[in-house]
């Protein structure tokens, strides 16, 4: 065989060069393999996964160099035998490093249980020398330290000048794409965004226009990507009521009244 040995040897060898990649018999490792996890008395799942990685890997590689690849790219056979052996090599030493690392925690964390952190004070003879800090402190300075301690806190005042107002708000948008939809047909989304100067408001009425598509009550149509967009009114029939109280999650705090005061009815423009 051109390989016998752990999988850490495994890698010293494509290191060192020794082992031609495309001459390991993935059927002798594999059998080798299950044989080795039979002898167990346990499976160590370490070295399973371990097993897998490699195997998927060699795998993919052989599978690579065997199938067809595409006529219009050419690559130098020498150059592509390196940087297939190197994506094993980086996949190798990934997982070395992985398992390296966690032997070291394991090892840090087998030593850090062997030590207890000390709960008792000092002995007897060293506790009598510690100073004592209320000696000094008058009763009534106590008092007062108490007093404030104990003294409810004035409320914080936030300052909101640094907020800017909301220009645009999806709530009103919905409002006026509601009262822009014809009663029957279908409108171009840029004739809902006449008039509309801001980017920003253009932004807002076409998250109004998926809101209400969200909520059934419009139907949109495109018929090519980045063509346009198509806002058709739903019937009567297929409409579903508006959820006002929905609409709160956008923040629209002035609102919030109508919103707890909302009904199931279907809003008619």
């Amino acid at each position: 065989p051109v390989f016998e040995g752990p999988f850490d040897l495994l890698l010293h060898l494509i290191l060192k060069e020794e082992v031609d990649l495309w001459k390991i018999s993935l059927t002798q490792i594999v059998d080798t393999f299950c044989a080795e996890v039979e002898s167990m008395e346990h499976v160590d799942l370490d070295l399973a996964t371990e097993f897998l990685l490699i195997a998927a890997t060699l795998v993919e590689l052989k599978a690579r160099r065997l199938l067809p690849g595409r006529d219009d790219v050419e690559l130098d056979e020498e150059l592509a035998r390196f940087e297939e052996r190197d994506l094993l090599l980086a996949r190798l030493l990934e997982c070395k490093t992985f398992q390296d690392a966690a032997r070291v925690l394991h090892a840090q964390l087998v030593v850090a249980s062997r030590s207890v952190a000390r709960t008792a004070g000092p002995e007897e003879p060293f506790r009598s020398l510690a100073p004592d800090p209320l000696e000094r402190v008058p009763l009534d300075a106590l008092v007062a330290a108490a007093r404030r301690g104990l003294a409810p806190k004035p409320e914080p005042e936030v300052d909101t000048d640094h907020v800017a107002p909301i220009r645009a708000s999806v709530r009103d948008a919905i409002e006026t794409v509601l009262a822009l939809l014809p009663a029957h047909g279908a409108v171009r989304f840029r004739d809902l965004a006449l008039g509309v100067r801001e980017r920003l408001e253009v932004i807002v009425r076409f998250l109004a226009v998926l809101e209400l598509f969200k909520q059934g009550v419009v139907d949109l149509e495109q018929t090519e990507t980045f063509g346009e967009l198509v806002v058709r009114p739903l019937a009567e029939g297929e409409r579903v009521a508006l959820d006002i109280a929905s609409l709160a999650e956008w923040g629209d705090d002035e609102h919030a009244a109508e919103a707890e005061a909302a009904t199931d009815e279907p809003v008619a423009r």
